[in-house]
């Protein structure tokens, strides 16, 4: 692809179909229109905080009979996953360039069958509770976008954030709740798909295990 500076990509993610952000005809009218977006009726799993997007373009190869929708908000890092998306010439992958709290006017309720949080930051300060992507505001909104019987699945090698998270749902009507500290030691590998993200490796190699849990809104 070339060494690229910030605006070049910024100027590609306005051009790439496969980018949806505000300003985009493609972006103010998705909300109940993913199935036209993608041409099918398949189900619809989305990562939230992609970065790069590892576990959409991964899982969009493993299962092309799925699609799959990253958000970030960084645009240099949505470029890289749209790009490797047309390398890889994969039609089951969509990147949107937009703030996560915008989920539920970008997805109608019930519209998505599966969500992903992959090591989100943990904002560790107590201020920074508004931000982190497992409270409880955030997951109401997950909950109205999330279809009925849909997964919620959560990783993270934080275990502040991860015992934050378990409070936190202690406040919703959850059901097939399962969780581990130590993935990769657990009944849950499985769900693992034996995919990597960058932080994942890096933490996994100081030693630290990785925490996972899975659930359904009731």
């Amino acid at each position: 692809m070339g060494r690229k500076n910030k605006q070049q990509k910024f100027s590609e993610n306005r051009e790439s179909v496969n980018v949806l952000e505000p300003g985009k005809a493609n972006y103010e009218n998705i909300q109940g229109n993913w199935q036209s977006f993608f041409k099918n009726k398949n189900a619809i799993v989305v990562e939230l905080a992609c970065g790069r997007g590892e576990y959409t373009l991964t899982l969009a190869e493993k299962f092309p009979g799925k699609n799959y929708v990253g958000i970030d908000l960084k645009g240099e890092r949505v470029w890289k996953g749209s790009q490797v998306a047309f390398e890889k010439k994969l039609s089951n992958v969509a990147f949107l360039r937009t703030h996560i709290n915008n989920i539920d006017e970008l997805f109608e309720r019930s519209e998505v069958d599966e969500i992903w949080l992959t090591f989100p930051d943990p904002r560790p300060k107590e201020r920074d509770e508004k931000h982190r992507l497992s409270n409880a505001s955030f997951l109401e909104k997950y909950k109205v976008v999330l279809r009925d019987g849909g997964w919620f699945k959560f990783k993270t090698d934080n275990t502040a954030l991860f015992d934050y998270t378990l409070n936190v749902l202690t406040e919703f009507d959850i059901k097939h709740h399962f969780f581990t500290y130590d993935l990769y030691n657990s009944e849950l590998l499985a769900d693992h798909f034996d995919i990597k993200t960058k932080y994942e490796k890096i933490w996994t190699e100081k030693g630290e295990t990785i925490k996972y849990m899975k659930f359904r809104f009731s």
